[in-house]
């Protein structure tokens, strides 16, 4: 049985300013540094084989800070613009608050939860899942059927979309799944059956 864990960043500075994020780089915050450890915490008795993150640094250095807290920041780790966060287009930058001021609350939610909805100029969840979920299944899928242990660190969307393909939720009920800064997520995976089982907290 492999072990794969996957972590939303921890807080950005976007994230503290209720700002649509997506696909800008911005940095985790002094909280965000702490969730990360916090994580780390969460992990020690952990072993990985391998590690994945996006291209942006507040997913980048949530990666380096965990293992520096389990002390294995010596395994190969691979970034790939396929986990980047989803591009919220004319979105990016704008206070959520202001965002449902001038479009209204029913429309951003409709942005921000559902599957199909693409804010304007950016990525709806379907189209961050079809370039996540083929990712996985060519790059990071093999190293579990190996029975590697691997840890990624993403994004709220990248990684919603990836919870769809673990966890055979559909579109509608991904509307309803937020995932948490900072908090590990935990599978073991069967090789043999292919099944994806979450560890009890």
């Amino acid at each position: 049985m492999a072990l794969f864990v996957i972590v939303r960043h921890g807080q950005s500075q976007w994230n503290l300013e209720n700002r649509f994020t997506g696909s800008v780089d911005t940095p985790l915050t002094e909280l965000g540094r702490h969730e990360a450890r916090e994580a780390g915490t969460l992990l020690k008795a952990d072993h990985f084989d391998r590690g994945f993150t996006s291209l942006l640094q507040r997913a980048i250095e949530t990666m380096d800070i965990i293992l520096h807290e389990i002390g294995q920041t010596d395994i190969p780790i691979e970034r790939s613009a396929a986990l980047n966060e989803r591009m919220y287009g004319d979105l990016q930058g704008m206070n959520k608050h202001e965002a449902e001021e001038r479009f209204g609350a029913e429309q951003v939610f409709r942005w921000r939860r559902g599957y199909a909805d693409q804010p304007p100029n950016g990525e709806s969840l379907a189209d961050t899942y079809n370039r996540v979920v083929p990712y996985f299944e060519s790059t990071i899928l093999p190293c579990l059927q190996a029975e590697k242990n691997v840890l990624v660190a993403a994004h709220g969307n990248s990684l919603r979309a990836l919870l769809m393909r673990l966890e055979a939720i559909s579109p509608e009920s991904i509307e309803k799944v937020e995932l948490a800064t900072g908090i590990p997520r935990q599978y073991t995976f069967d090789p043999a059956t292919g099944a994806f089982v979450l560890r009890p907290k």
